[in-house]
């Protein structure tokens, strides 16, 4: 007898998540055993409200695909639970599935969901609002915000978009004026970006922006003090030659938990990404570190 399993699709990507791929994906979890419940949701509320009716219903695993918004989506009910999470990696970036090593090729992805072995990976938090991957402060936010403002009002793609608004961000080039409350010690910084990482970040090489493991328990800070334009260059130069962290103008900080405010007594408000995802928060901003609340499927020797 066919196991059932809820299977929440993103199918606001426009990528053609319709019938005839919910067809197939039907016959792809069946060949494994399993009937997939399908639900194609247009927003991150509907793939959240779904999550929810499935752990209520006491499914025993949840699958979602998507890129790295979906994933964090629905991860933010499973987080804390006894389900097992299913990642069907969908979108462009899919660094949460490829610092598991999950397979990017659906077929494999699907198998490994119906093979695997369950690991328990850790949860960053901020002010209630879980990161599966990383969070950040300044150039980043100001970027995805103009960004989608590019998609919505001129109708470009997703990249180009990009691209614009990157260049227009460092045109500007704004700092922030930040204290951190990191294991005991306060620390000001003038800088145009913080980046709060869900456990340790490489930053070297071509490896940079990957992760070993997730489930080391502990958030990563990486912020760079009062660089100019071309002293993100040079960051970056330092990164691919392995030196960035012994750079002065460069913090690296490891901990469980930690405090981030914005030295601006007229407004607390200030955006916040988290996995790709802008949200207007108000200071200051609590971080801390879920150790092991998320059970994963993996495959075997991964």
């Amino acid at each position: 007898m066919a196991i059932l399993l809820p299977v929440i699709i993103n199918a606001s990507a426009g990528l053609g998540y319709c019938g005839e791929f919910s067809q197939q994906l039907l016959a792809k979890f069946a060949a494994h055993g399993y009937m997939a419940d399908i639900t194609l949701a247009q927003s991150g509320e509907e793939m959240i409200a779904a999550a929810r009716a499935a752990v209520e219903a006491g499914a025993r695993m949840v699958v979602a695909g998507g890129g790295d918004g979906t994933i964090n989506a629905v991860a933010s009910v499973l987080a804390g639970t006894d389900v097992a999470y299913g990642v069907l990696p969908l979108g462009t970036l899919n660094h949460f599935a490829k610092d598991l090593k999950i397979p990017l090729e659906l077929d494999a992805a699907i198998a490994a969901i119906a093979t695997g072995g369950h690991v328990r990976v850790d949860v960053g938090e901020v002010n209630g609002r879980i990161f599966l991957n990383n969070s950040s402060l300044g150039l980043y936010p100001d970027i995805v915000r103009d960004r989608e403002k590019q998609q919505s009002r001129l109708g470009r793609g997703k990249w180009l978009a990009f691209t614009w608004a990157a260049l227009a961000a460092l045109r500007r080039y704004p700092f922030l004026n930040v204290r951190l409350s990191v294991n005991g010690e306060e620390h000001a910084r003038r800088t145009p970006f913080v980046f709060i990482g869900n456990n340790e970040y490489l930053m070297q090489g071509l490896n940079i922006g990957a992760r070993e493991r997730i489930n080391g328990g502990k958030l990563s800070l990486y912020v760079a003090q009062r660089p100019s334009r071309l002293g993100l260059v040079r960051l970056a130069w330092h990164a691919l030659l392995g030196t960035l962290a012994r750079q002065r103008d460069f913090d690296v900080l490891l901990a469980t938990e930690m405090e981030i405010d914005t030295r601006n007594v007229r407004d607390t408000r200030i955006r916040v990404a988290t996995d790709g995802e802008v949200t207007v928060m108000h200071t200051p901003l609590s971080y801390r570190m879920r150790a092991g609340a998320l059970i994963v499927v993996t495959p075997k020797n991964s």
